[in-house]
């Protein structure tokens, strides 16, 4: 496989929570808090995944104040338009320059009933519009249990990867179940089994040119206290972080691993 540098990439997804003034608010002092401590955004991207609602007006303030911030929605439809109440097209997000979208989180996948088969259906969908897909998998406690900790992961990758194609940029985001809102995150050993074994997925449904480029992140717990762990493996790319992700001190220590710890 090709050795490729690939950009860190902390992601915070704020699931649903904030509203599009407190997003605002929230974006501006990140941006400030990161710009303050000399962040290199070349060599590690961050990124907010607001709520629908507050889309525009993080797009708004990211392009009026040039913010070199990403931001992405939590979720996309597998229809591009028409009678789907409450869906929202790939060409909606498009349209505000979102540049990633979650697809596939666990949460989606449990109180929505979201299938494999509709993963790679919105997978399908945000390529499609210029969006790269951040495609989440994850095994639950008994998961793991039953069949270990990669078995879970992997089948669900293979299936989101059906179809794609070898040149297109993905975003792959290993999130135990067990660990999301836990406080017990998986160790970095775990991690890095995982996003191995997920690679190997990537390279045999894409080739090793896409494995190589293809950013894996995890999530599950994730804070500046263990971030460094997680950034030392070398299959793991980054982080999808969660709540740490509403505390503007917290996350912009988490995007800044390379300034308080010693990776």
């Amino acid at each position: 496989m090709a050795t490729v540098k690939r950009t860190p990439f902390i992601a915070g997804n704020w699931k649903m929570n904030l509203d599009h003034l407190q997003a605002i608010a929230f974006v501006q002092k990140l941006a400030w808090s990161l710009q303050d401590a000399k962040h290199d955004f070349d060599s590690v991207e961050v990124a907010v995944f607001p709520p629908f609602t507050d889309l525009r007006s993080v797009q708004t303030l990211v392009s009026a104040d040039k913010l070199p911030l990403a931001y992405g929605a939590q979720d996309v439809s597998a229809q591009d338009s028409g009678a789907y109440t409450g869906e929202i097209s790939g060409a909606f997000l498009s349209q505000l320059d979102c540049r990633y979208v979650i697809i596939g989180h666990s949460e989606r996948r449990t109180l929505h009933a979201e299938t494999d088969e509709v993963v790679r259906a919105k997978t399908a969908a945000a390529l499609k519009h210029g969006i790269v897909p951040v495609i989440c998998v994850g095994e639950t406690a008994e998961d793991l249990e039953k069949h270990g900790s990669s078995a879970v992961p992997v089948a669900q990758l293979r299936a989101a990867l059906e179809g794609v194609s070898a040149d297109a940029e993905i975003v792959v985001a290993y999130e135990p179940v067990w660990a999301i809102g836990s406080g017990q995150a998986a160790t970095p050993d775990q991690a890095e089994a995982v996003a191995a074994a997920l690679r190997g997925v990537i390279a045999e449904a894409l080739g090793d040119d896409a494995a190589a480029r293809t950013r894996i992140l995890y999530g599950g717990s994730v804070k500046s206290g263990n971030i460094a762990g997680f950034m030392r493996e070398p299959n793991v790319d980054g982080a999808l972080v969660g709540g740490a992700s509403l505390d503007v001190t917290e996350f912009s220590n988490i995007a800044r691993y390379q300034k308080h710890v010693g990776v």
